[in-house]
């Protein structure tokens, strides 16, 4: 997170023996946005998504350039960070691209090392490696530049940082304190946070009780997705491949992603244990823009994150949950619903794997996408963007053994987006 780097003051990074590969990654450790206004964003956010406001850091908590709200469900952990100053680079990038993607933060055994293996392969470094540390343990970052805005950290924990513990509501990092109803805490409090009274906090203490009886289940980010300049997407998969020696696990080109207007094409990148998946996108050439330029058309002309795909064990339940919220998601038409049980289940059968066993016909009620392969299927739906320039949007995703990115979608998905430029003028 190179906003936190900046407070409280580190110390130089202790030396640390590990037999362990320095690139093996544990976990998506968070995602960092940048936002204009974080303690606002995390209430859209919560609200809409039904993520909990777990803690903050914040002038409250010593925090004094930056303030960070960390938003939690299932194993995903959102970090909204906003400058409180007009040049702090977080409202700079702001004023250049919106509220985005920043950093995609990874958990190693040793952050240290792993910076020095990355940067060693050939990566920018992003910062240097830095320690925050209390009496309760550690918390170790390094981060490298990859695609356009877009940072990779490195995070080791130790002590009551583990992320073990912090997936158990312990706290993020040194300097953070759990969102509480009575006034905010000192930096001298207790890690355990203050004791919840009637105060500012109440708002946020409601929301995340409405949450937790109204869950959507959202359990972890699968994957994200990049979007580079046309002519750039194999030089960004030689960078994952030499730099974090990750490899290909799937390749779409402009037959497989195209409509009659707009293609792109894609490379999907995963981690050594296929834990970590990164497809990158790249515009082709077609008849009017594809979703990836108007991306960069309105991103600065400056690659970043144009979606993260987020997990769900039940996609009815979850976009249910989320269309009573108010989420706004792409329409497909009734026709799509005319043909797809034939070709999934078509598909499913010639495998020899079970059929679609969710409800046809919430499924169509829904709006959700439909797609299967070798190894089963999935479920999946996209929002529309998450603000009103058309960069992030989320998706919501349910695997039943398919590991694919629902390539028989792509033409539907493709004309959907289509309709939705065409309203913006950016086709």
């Amino acid at each position: 997170m190179t906003t936190i780097t900046r407070q409280p003051t580190p110390t130089p990074a202790p030396a640390a023996s590990t037999t362990t590969d320095p690139l093996q990654l544990i976990d998506v450790d968070h995602v960092q946005f940048y936002v204009g206004n974080a303690k606002q964003a995390a209430f859209f956010y919560a609200h809409c998504f039904g993520f909990q406001i777990e803690q903050v850091g914040d002038l409250t908590t010593g925090f004094r350039e930056c303030s960070h709200y960390l938003l939690t469900q299932g194993n995903i952990r959102f970090i909204l960070s906003s400058g409180l100053s007009p040049t702090h680079s977080s409202n700079m990038e702001v004023a250049m691209y919106g509220d985005g993607v920043k950093d995609i933060a990874f958990t190693v055994f040793d952050a240290e090392k792993a910076w020095e293996r990355a940067v060693k392969n050939g990566a920018e470094s992003a910062y240097d490696p830095k320690v925050y540390r209390d009496e309760h343990g550690t918390v170790t970052m390094a981060g490298i530049r990859t695609f356009g805005r877009v940072v990779h950290t490195f995070v080791s924990r130790t002590g009551a940082y583990e992320l073990t513990k912090v997936k158990q509501g312990g706290l993020f990092m040194p300097r953070f304190r759990k969102v509480e109803g009575g006034p905010a805490c000192p930096p001298t409090a207790p890690a355990a946070g203050c004791a919840p009274q009637a105060g500012p906090g109440s708002s946020i203490l409601a929301i995340n009780e409405q949450n937790r009886k109204n869950p959507c289940g959202l359990k972890y980010v699968d994957h994200l997705v990049g979007n580079v300049e046309m002519g750039k997407m194999n030089y960004w998969v030689k960078f994952y491949e030499d730099v974090l020696e990750f490899k290909m696990f799937k390749h779409f080109d402009d037959k497989d992603i195209a409509t009659d207007f707009s293609a792109l094409m894609s490379k999907v990148m995963a981690s050594g244990n296929n834990l970590i998946k990164i497809p990158i996108n790249e515009p082709a050439p077609g008849k009017r823009k594809s979703q990836v330029q108007e991306y960069l058309d309105w991103h600065a002309n400056t690659p970043g994150v144009q979606h993260l795909a987020l997990r769900t064990d039940d996609e009815l339940h979850s976009i249910a949950a989320l269309r009573a919220r108010g989420v706004d998601f792409l329409t497909l038409p009734d026709a799509y619903y005319d043909k797809v049980w034939d070709r999934v289940n078509g598909t499913l059968q010639s495998h020899g794997k079970p059929e679609v066993k969710e409800d046809h016909k919430r499924i169509h009620d829904l709006g959700i996408l439909v797609d299967a392969d070798d190894e089963g299927y999935l479920l999946q739906l996209f929002t529309k963007p998450l603000q009103d320039r058309p960069t992030l949007f989320f998706e919501i995703i349910c695997r039943r053994g398919s590991q694919s990115f629902g390539k028989g979608n792509f033409k539907a998905l493709f004309e959907a987006l289509e309709l939705e430029q065409a309203r913006r003028g950016n086709l």
